[in-house]
């Protein structure tokens, strides 16, 4: 996700919810300011695409939902609200919302240039904050590089692995099932940063 340019308001939760009910354009949520999300590169849509079809496969059959970059999760206790690239809830509070996710297993953001620390640093501190939560997946645009936050348990201890070979499989075990490098690269071609055509908001 391209990351977000700051708006000049601040909003109380309520009203930033009802803003995003209207408005044509995702923002994201911290600390009563809203931030309007920015356009994606083609590989970066691909590779999110990819993630969310080999997710789905997995959890549509244990009764689990995938959603990818158009569904907020609300992260606790200070209610910031922001747009992973996608997501997988088996929670049933989740399955009956009609907005937001509030019990994520696993997160995914595929980095761009300008999100590298917010979603490596900012969005990570936040996620870990969701009880809920036992995975958080990061996928590089530019190269073969995935990184993966696993949670230990119960606890709030993280362990931390990394995968640049397309052979590796990247391993959700306490899920019961692992991910291809392969696979989440299928039919990405690797360009410069600067080569990359931006993907304009519909």
């Amino acid at each position: 996700m391209g990351l977000a340019q700051m708006a000049t308001n601040t909003y109380t939760v309520p009203e930033y919810l009802e803003l995003e009910e209207k408005s044509e354009i995702r923002h994201e949520y911290y600390d009563g300011e809203i931030f309007a999300m920015a356009g994606t590169t083609l590989n970066h849509n691909r590779i999110v695409d990819s993630v969310r079809t080999l997710l789905k496969g997995i959890f549509k059959p244990r009764g689990c939902e995938t959603f990818a970059e158009n569904v907020k999760v609300e992260c606790t206790p200070n209610f910031t609200y922001c747009y992973p690239d996608a997501m997988v809830t088996c929670s049933a509070e989740d399955l009956a919302s009609t907005y937001i996710v509030r019990n994520p297993s696993i997160l995914v953001e595929v980095l761009s240039k300008s999100s590298v620390s917010y979603d490596q640093v900012f969005k990570l501190k936040l996620y870990k904050q969701i009880a809920s939560l036992q995975y958080y997946l990061l996928v590089t645009q530019y190269e073969c590089y995935v990184q993966l936050y696993t949670r230990s348990g119960d606890s709030d201890i993280w362990n931390y692995q990394t995968f640049a070979n397309p052979t590796d499989q990247v391993p959700f075990d306490n899920l019961g099932f692992s991910l291809s490098v392969a696979a989440i690269y299928e039919g990405i071609t690797f360009l410069p940063e600067e080569a990359e055509t931006t993907l304009p908001r519909d």
